[in-house]
């Protein structure tokens, strides 16, 4: 019963975050099309919620330490993401493999940046940091945690 008012609550909430929607309909040739446009009405049309998804949490340490780093501004690491994906990860994170497993199997290439490294914290500092692992960034996008529906749906709107 909570998960389905739970649902009805995010369908509210989305139909009020325009801005975040991506629609996934099916092609005649079967394979699904994602869009920010909204098919014609004969369509059969899934809205996907452009949001965050689920993220582990950075340890204290990491937090400190991210804190510290953005103090020090002049020493953060200048991060490209206008050519390939940009993953920011932990190995000790479960999240995170699951989005390199996703990246790897839909054949995406993506520079990753390892966050318990000083290189790879002060490059997730200079995107502006984050409260939680994975972070994916691609075109000027950015996607917080993993879902695969998340994932198909920031791909789809960052082409």
């Amino acid at each position: 019963m909570k998960k389905l008012f739970l649902l009805a609550l995010l369908l509210l909430a989305s139909l009020q975050l325009q801005a975040g929607t991506v629609y996934k309909s099916v092609g005649p040739d079967g394979r699904p099309i994602y869009s920010d446009q909204e098919p014609p009405k004969k369509v059969r049309v899934q809205v996907l919620s452009f949001e965050d998804a689920p993220a582990t949490p950075l340890p204290p340490e990491l937090q400190r330490y991210r804190d510290e780093l953005q103090k020090r501004s002049s020493q953060v690491v200048k991060v490209d993401d206008s050519k390939q994906a940009v993953l920011f990860s932990a190995q000790w994170c479960g999240y995170c493999r699951k989005a390199k497993a996703y990246l790897a199997s839909k054949g995406i290439a993506y520079k990753e940046y390892d966050i318990d490294t000083e290189d790879g914290m002060r490059a997730m500092v200079s995107v502006g940091g984050g409260k939680g692992v994975p972070v994916l960034l691609w075109k000027g996008q950015r996607q917080g945690g993993f879902s695969p529906e998340g994932y198909d749906a920031f791909f789809a709107r960052a082409r």
